[in-house]
């Protein structure tokens, strides 16, 4: 199949279309409505916080806003990693081990459910409703800082699957990374032959 993608966007149904893993192509449709969700939600309360700070000058407001975009990228990007890495797998032909596309969609649930964790750790008091779960009260008797913690492993975990399970066609590791990734989705305009595995994953 000669067909090519554009871009980030490009990439996603290209993605979902070529895997063989009916995990992957769940994930592709679960994780990009949830980056979709994230950016947005990031973006309209982004807008709004500079709406409200607008006589403020610069400074430490300014600083906070960076922080703020950079805290939404950091969320949105490792839940797009996996469908950029299948997308270019596939758009190559890189040859991988057997399940990439489906280990890689299992660390994306993971990291969309630790999103979820860490929410839950960092919550602010007045915002925790009082619950009967050991596992909900022993979250929230975290301190608030430990829910960077979940989101980070998790986003490892993600990339550390990528690199085990990439390989070259003499077998070595390939030299590709996310930067790779992400940099092939930019500049996908020319056509390429998706070579999907003779296996299915699922």
């Amino acid at each position: 199949m000669a067909d090519s993608y554009r871009g980030v966007f490009g990439a996603i149904p290209y993605a979902i279309r070529h895997t063989d893993s009916w995990t992957m192509r769940v994930y592709g449709v679960v994780g990009a409505l949830a980056a979709g969700l994230i950016a947005t939600v990031v973006t309209l309360a982004l807008v709004v916080w500079m709406a409200e700070t607008a006589d403020v000058q610069g400074g430490t407001f300014l600083f906070s806003r960076s922080l703020y975009v950079i805290a939404g990228f950091a969320a949105v990007a490792p839940l797009l990693a996996p469908l950029l890495f299948v997308a270019r797998r596939h758009r190559r032909g890189d040859p991988v081990k057997p399940g990439y596309d489906r280990k890689l969609a299992y660390g994306g649930f993971l990291f969309l459910c630790s999103l979820y964790v860490g929410l839950v750790i960092s919550a602010p008091a007045e915002l925790r409703d009082p619950t009967e779960s050991a596992v909900v009260g022993a979250l929230y008797a975290l301190p608030q800082p430990v829910g960077i913690v979940p989101p980070v492993a998790a986003a490892l975990v993600v990339f550390a699957v990528h690199y085990r399970l990439r390989v070259t066609g003499d077998g070595t590791d390939d030299a590709g990374g996310a930067g790779g990734a992400a940099a092939d989705a930019a500049a996908a305009d020319e056509p390429a032959t998706a070579a999907d595995d003779p296996a299915v994953d699922d």
